[in-house]
């Protein structure tokens, strides 16, 4: 698998594991602002690519030799995205092909089973915080 081929793997792993578990991920306090995008830690998205991603992890001791800084691994693999504006980005270019109700079209057409349609999301991308936007509105634990 050559670079781009691996960056465009690890980004429709990335936002199909981020659709299908936005609703715990947007209630944790690991999201960061880098270079204006606003997305989970980088900590956290590496941890969730090095069990998605099996070429990944042969990949990873050598990039951490060459930087240690896990903002600047993410911004090399090109996932410094907000994974929310992508995911509308996504569903708005699959609104604009003609005859396809399959989003994998516009990401990835090698992978025709990872990413699912997108359906209007019931989230305030900005707040995170759901239904309704306000702390008091959510559930206690």
């Amino acid at each position: 698998m050559n670079s781009k081929q691996l960056r465009r793997s690890l980004k429709v792993k990335w936002l199909t594991y981020y659709r299908d578990n936005r609703e715990w991920i947007d209630n944790l306090g690991i999201w960061v602002t880098s270079d204006g995008q606003r997305r989970p830690s980088s900590g956290f998205i590496l941890g969730v690519l090095s069990t998605l991603e099996p070429d990944l992890n042969s990949l990873l001791p050598l990039v951490v030799d060459l930087s240690s800084n896990p903002d600047r691994i993410i911004a090399v693999l090109g996932l410094n995205i907000s994974p929310a504006q992508e995911l509308k980005a996504l569903e708005k270019a699959q609104r604009m092909l003609p005859g396809s109700d399959q989003p994998e079209a516009t990401l990835a057409s090698s992978q025709p089973k990872v990413i699912e349609p997108i359906k209007a999301s019931p989230y305030d991308d900005e707040a995170c915080t759901g239904v309704g936007g306000r702390e008091d509105d959510r559930p206690r634990t």
